[in-house]
């Protein structure tokens, strides 16, 4: 079958969460570092694509092949895990600990890091020459995003901090979304199109995905934008983890688990029983009466 029932998802996505904590030390860091390298590339091309065509919808139509050919090779992202292997834990499968979750969680920030990073440092140095050359256009679009994105949130103070962890949740409840829309079939075209739509939304509404972000800012830095390494981290990278991580879990993992993978006895059949059982107990007190009366 081409599509998957929502109970059966909840099991799939229960499964997958466990399967990543087992995962060897070295699988999930290569597994994360090439999530991390590939969605940086796509990134990139979308930049590449909106700043040569002057149409942001374009860029972001075509941005979300890289999270398809990331996800069908079976790489990870932080996003991902946020939403997948608590509910494991949730589940209570064996040996899935609190301890081992956050394991998990820390080597694939540390994979996803290291290869954005390196996508990074590879399309700066082909936009500069090595360091050499101005980045033109391309490379003035990608120091913006770094200030507008850093320093613009900081402008704002307090509310401005509200935003960004805002951004954060609304941008993991679509890629998670899309994450799990891919196991809602078992065709390559029914999991390319239930990911492609969310992604699409989520970039083109300029929402904060914590991976793609390690591309973004390094990029900037490296490239001359006006912000600092503490600027990205405390002004982007933390608070937009920590929105990832609601927005994946509260708004797509824990939602599909307890309504189909923990799901209550409908209101119908419920009052059916209840009713059933009233009159039962009815025909057993006139049966009692009229014995007693015999």
């Amino acid at each position: 079958m081409s599509y998957v029932k929502p109970a059966e998802l909840a099991t799939r996505m229960v499964d997958a969460g466990e399967s990543k904590v087992y995962l060897s030390t070295r699988d999930t860091l290569i597994r994360a570092y090439m999530a991390g390298a590939i969605l940086a590339l796509a990134a990139a091309f979308a930049v590449t694509v909106s700043t040569q065509t002057g149409q942001p919808l374009l860029g972001a139509l075509l941005f979300p092949v890289g999270f398809c050919m990331l996800y069908l090779l079976g790489f990870d992202l932080l996003t991902a895990v946020f939403t997948l292997v608590p509910l494991a834990w949730l589940d209570k499968r064996p040996g899935v600990t609190f301890g081992r979750m956050m394991r998990n969680w820390g080597l694939v920030f540390i994979g996803n890091f290291a290869g954005a990073l390196t996508t990074a440092l590879f399309v700066a140095i082909y936009l500069t020459y090595a360091f050499s050359a101005d980045a033109g256009a391309i490379g003035e679009a990608l120091q913006k995003i770094g200030e507008n994105r850093t320093v613009g949130y900081s402008a704002y103070g307090a509310a401005g901090m509200l935003a960004l962890f805002i951004r954060g949740v609304m941008c993991n409840w679509m890629v998670s979304t899309a994450a799990v829309g891919a196991m809602l079939s078992d065709s390559l075209p029914g999991k390319v199109i239930a990911m492609w739509m969310p992604i699409l939304v989520f970039f083109y509404l300029g929402f904060e995905h914590s991976v793609v972000n390690m591309f973004l800012f390094p990029i900037g830095l490296m490239l001359g934008g006006d912000f600092t390494v503490v600027d990205y981290l405390l002004w982007n990278e933390i608070p937009t983890v920590l929105g990832n991580l609601v927005g994946g879990l509260a708004l797509v993992g824990i939602v599909i688990y307890v309504t189909h993978g923990r799901t209550r006895p409908s209101r119908s059949r419920a009052t059916k029983k209840s009713s059933t059982t009233t009159e039962d107990i009815a025909v057993v007190e006139r049966t009692d009466t009229k014995q007693a009366a015999q």
